[in-house]
């Protein structure tokens, strides 16, 4: 069976035919692979976490709808922030859920080949976004499986929007002088809360006491729906590990160390 085919009779659930194969050899044993550095490797053994292969997962889809259910612009009144969290089909909602699908797709097939490899927990994981042009998009989550304490991936993601009413546009003039655009100012940090909001239910959703934060990304673009109106985009990622203690006492649990003496004693 081809590639092609198989991804023909493919019904869209559990892994691609391609994937469920390399899963399938990496099961039975032999060579495996990793994605961590040797440094990172050596520190994963001495702390006790036993890396059994790399694993990852695509998603490809097509973002062709971002929407645009209004940008905070009232005719006669300042213009305030929209975000994606406060509404579905607010602002650019549907392309920030879109977004939300993509990676969560992709982490889910990382997770599940993890499982297939009898891993406990991924580390190192990379996650990215490639244009493959016509508004389609691959989603990659790749990593290391290894034998541990489970953990969490928890992934924010929010866009806001904003009109460029015309307080903002004098601010943006070159004879305003140096000054805050506050306008642009609450879009960024606005978005930015919105994320981090995300992530923060997703850390009390899994039920860890906490989160090691990987990756803050902030991108912002201008767009003109129409004549004489302009609006800004501000689109925030968090990327973070939830955690969650290994023991409530105040003392950390301890062993005693074996060793050998390297030194020969005299008769």
């Amino acid at each position: 069976m081809t590639n092609v085919e198989g991804v023909a009779d493919w019904d869209g659930r559990g892994l691609p035919p391609v994937a469920a194969e390399r899963m399938r050899r990496a099961a039975e044993g032999g060579a495996w692979t990793s994605l961590l550095s040797a440094p990172a490797a050596a520190g994963l053994e001495v702390a006790g976490f036993d890396p059994v292969g790399e694993v990852m997962g695509s998603m490809v889809q097509r973002i062709g709808w971002s929407s645009y259910y209004g940008c905070g612009s009232v005719w006669g009144t300042n213009s305030q922030t929209v975000t994606s969290g406060s509404h579905p089909r607010a602002g650019f909602a549907p392309y920030a859920h879109a977004q939300e699908n993509g990676w969560a797709t992709a982490i889910g097939r990382m997770v599940t080949e993890a499982a297939g490899i009898g891993a406990d927990g991924i580390v190192g994981v990379r996650l990215s976004r490639q244009n493959l042009g016509n508004a389609v998009h691959e989603f990659t989550a790749m990593g290391t499986g290894v034998r541990w304490m489970p953990a969490e991936l928890a992934l924010g993601i929010a866009v806001g929007i904003r009109h460029d009413d015309w307080n903002t546009r004098q601010q943006r003039t070159w004879t305003a002088g140096n000054i805050e655009v506050g306008a642009y100012t609450e879009l960024v940090n606005q978005t930015r809360a919105d994320a981090r909001m995300l992530v923060q239910h997703r850390i009390r959703a899994v039920g860890a006491d906490g989160a090691v934060i990987a990756s803050m990304g902030l991108s912002t673009w201008e767009i003109e729906p129409g004549e004489g109106h302009t609006d800004h985009v501000a689109e925030a990622t968090i990327i973070a590990t939830a955690i969650t203690q290994f023991h409530r006492s105040r003392e950390a649990p301890s062993r005693s160390l074996t060793y050998l003496p390297l030194k020969r004693s005299r008769p």
